[in-house]
């Protein structure tokens, strides 16, 4: 008789814009008891709208998305108070993806080389509202938490985390309307960033602000 046959039925969210990503999960979790997949969405902005209108128990949530990333998604299904979980998959497991995705709201986060065994467990732990992290991802945590890392030379003039978002999109080549769109923000929110992230740069334009960016290190 096969497991779990007896449990409720968790419902899931995919968030990837990978369609070949999509299918893969859709398939795997078809073949499994106690699943079920009610919607698919290939970018943040989409899956905060699909988890507004399906509420499934858990969303599976990739990170860098082109129409808007997954910290930002979280972030938002945080403020609306979505009741889902968010079980972040993804294939990066840097501090710079891990951090924010975790302070953002993730209940848990897997790599996607997972085993499949190991990605149904994680799915029916973070539905049951338990932490789920990759040994990978755990270990860098831990090494975070005891040796925190010093503060850069930059950190005399620094941004924030949002116009630190700000900025990393301009440097991608993206219109306020865009980013107003991606970050969940209105264009003048966008603009008041801008204006502060000048300041704190000590520049006057778009160009500017990327070219010392990268010059101080802070787009990387």
């Amino acid at each position: 008789m096969p497991e779990h046959t007896d449990a409720p039925v968790i419902t899931l969210l995919l968030v990837d814009d990978h369609p070949v990503v999509r299918d893969g999960l859709r398939g795997m979790f078809a073949a499994a008891p106690g699943f079920e997949v009610l919607g698919e969405a290939e970018s943040g902005p989409e899956g905060v709208e699909l988890a507004a209108r399906l509420a499934p128990d858990v969303i599976l949530m990739d990170l860098r998305m082109p129409g808007g990333g997954g910290v930002a998604a979280i972030t938002e299904l945080t403020r609306r108070r979505i009741p889902s979980k968010v079980l972040v998959l993804t294939t990066y497991d840097t501090d710079t993806d891990t951090l924010p995705a975790i302070e953002a709201g993730a209940t848990g986060y897997l790599l996607k080389d997972a085993p499949r065994d190991e990605l149904f467990t994680a799915v029916r732990a973070a539905a049951a509202g338990r932490t789920v992290l990759s040994p990978a991802v755990a270990t860098r945590l831990v090494t975070q938490v005891r040796n925190p890392r010093p503060a850069s030379p930059a950190s005399d003039s620094p941004l924030s985390t949002r116009e630190l978002d700000v900025l990393r999109l301009v440097a991608k080549g993206t219109s306020n309307r865009e980013i107003a769109r991606i970050l969940f923000i209105s264009e003048a929110t966008v603009k008041t960033h801008l204006t502060h992230l000048y300041a704190k740069l000590s520049v006057n334009d778009r160009a500017a602000a990327v070219a010392t960016g990268y010059e101080r290190g802070i787009l990387g």
